[in-house]
């Protein structure tokens, strides 16, 4: 393909250091782009599994509780996976009788009448919490307001993602539960929290393209750390380079560069689990592009 004649692609993903990191080398032209153009589309988790919905975009990030919505129309890239290896989204709070235990029970009885505040209905830590903790109170909150909603009594708990994790406590929050460690000690798995996806209606050879595209990309800035952290900065809300690198370790790591037997395990398990609940549709087989 000529430069010339190449199709721009939309690619959404969200404005935050870990995707930051994979699209770097795309973005700053580090790698062979194969005369493929990208307009990046920066966006939060919860608008971008919307906008999949409504297949508008090429390629995008998207929570995997959202790829039971989407399978019809996207397939998973191998790479550019976020999972929690035993850690991932947490339900915090700053009321002291909160039950600091992480047992479902206790959690039940303290949140009845209360409401969670959670970073949308289509997010893998929203599916994540239903399947800990059955039905429960919620409030949509954008992800980075969710500790304001809880300190200002807005909703006695939040369910937080991404920098969160590493900052709650500093924040004045304690832990009630990790749903990734959960989701670990009930089967074995990472918990699958996001991935990219691309139309299926793209042409095959298209598809292999920019399938590896990425994972040049991925593989680029793990080879070039710390200019890909640099690079990532500005995304890292309220974090320094350590903290940012930190966090970056956590969700861009071999499960990114590719799922693996492990990483695909999980995918299917958890959308099994959640369409055994009734809490998403059967995502039926799930289609990698190989």
């Amino acid at each position: 393909m000529q430069a010339s004649d190449a199709r721009v692609f939309t690619l959404g993903h969200s404005p935050d250091p870990d995707d930051a990191f994979m699209f770097y080398a795309m973005a700053e032209h580090k790698i062979d782009l194969r005369g493929y153009q990208f307009e990046h589309r920066l966006e939060d988790i919860q608008r971008l599994n919307e906008r999949a919905l409504r297949g508008e975009l090429d390629i995008s990030a998207i929570s995997i509780h959202a790829y039971a919505y989407v399978s019809d129309r996207y397939a998973l890239l191998p790479c550019g996976a976020s999972m929690g290896d035993g850690y991932g989204p947490m339900l915090v709070a700053t009321d002291p009788d909160a039950p600091l235990g992480g047992m479902p029970n206790e959690l039940y009885e303290w949140l009845r009448g209360r409401l969670v505040a959670v970073p949308g209905k289509m997010t893998s830590a929203y599916l994540a919490l239903q399947l800990f903790l059955g039905e429960f109170e919620s409030v949509v909150v954008p992800f980075d307001q969710i500790f304001a909603a809880v300190k200002s009594g807005r909703a006695a708990t939040g369910l937080i993602i991404h920098e969160g994790q590493l900052t709650y406590a500093a924040a004045g929050f304690n832990k009630l539960v990790d749903l990734g460690e959960w989701w670990k000690a009930k089967t074995s798995l990472p918990l699958p929290l996001g991935g990219n996806v691309l139309r299926k209606d793209l042409p095959p050879q298209v598809r292999r393209d920019l399938s590896q595209i990425i994972r040049e990309s991925i593989d680029y800035g793990l080879a070039h750390r710390d200019a890909a952290v640099r690079h990532s900065l500005p995304y890292a809300r309220d974090m320094d380079a350590v903290l940012a690198g930190k966090f970056i370790g956590m969700y861009v790591n071999d499960f990114t560069r590719d799922y693996g037997e492990t990483g695909r395990a999980a995918i299917r398990e958890f959308l099994r689990a959640g369409s055994e609940r009734g809490l998403v549709p059967a995502a039926g087989d799930l289609e990698f592009v190989e």
